[in-house]
């Protein structure tokens, strides 16, 4: 049987999946062993999270100028 592809979430679905990690875990009633399988994959989800932030951070920094060059926010605001 070939294995299924794994489906890149979205950021939006990877907050809400992390979110509801996190609540597990703060009530307290989780095993030890679940607990640490949670908190592992609230730390990939986390990474991720993180990696999209950075990438639409680069992105939203930088602007289009007239002659199609990118420049970043801060240089664009000097002129």
């Amino acid at each position: 049987m070939p294995k299924e592809k794994a489906v890149e979430k979205t950021f939006e679905e990877s907050l809400i999946e992390l979110e509801e990690i996190v609540q597990r875990l703060e009530r307290g009633d989780v095993p030890l062993e679940e607990a640490l399988a949670a908190f592992q994959e609230g730390m990939v989800l986390s990474k991720q999270c993180q990696d999209t932030l950075e990438k639409a951070e680069k992105t939203l920094t930088k602007v289009m100028t007239e002659n199609n060059e990118e420049v970043s926010f801060e240089e664009s605001e000097d002129n």
